[in-house]
């Protein structure tokens, strides 16, 4: 499997807990730590409302925020003409965000052009 650099601040307990999510299903994973991610985000094309608390990146792909490790397999195996993956915000259920009160959530493609459409459903219930 690709390498995956994943960009975080040096304070998000829950991105550790997603890097953790992926080395565990055979990734290797380099976290880098960052004050301020806004340019990463910028430059790696994460359209603003998509936006989460990491971006990394991995087989020429994005991923944004909690993403479940089977939708980054996916995306990989697939190689979909998209930018990348995203799971906005925090969504409690989602890989390093687990809890008691899980609720379904959408991972997001989008691409160059700012398009997004649903990639997946999940439900962590």
């Amino acid at each position: 499997m690709p390498n995956i650099l994943v960009y975080k601040t040096p304070s998000c307990g829950c991105c550790n807990g997603w890097i953790e999510h992926l080395r565990a299903a055979g990734f290797s994973v380099e976290g880098r730590n960052l004050r301020d991610l806004m340019s990463i985000k910028r430059d790696a094309g994460v359209p603003v409302g998509l936006s989460s608390c990491h971006t990394a990146l991995v087989g020429g792909y994005v991923v944004e925020g909690h993403v479940p490790v089977e939708q980054v397999k996916r995306m990989l195996a697939e190689q979909p003409d998209i930018s990348g993956i995203a799971v906005p915000g925090m969504p409690i259920g989602s890989p390093g965000m687990e809890g008691t009160n899980a609720k379904p959530y959408q991972v997001i493609s989008f691409d160059d052009s700012g398009n997004a459409r649903v990639y997946a459903d999940i439900d962590p219930r």
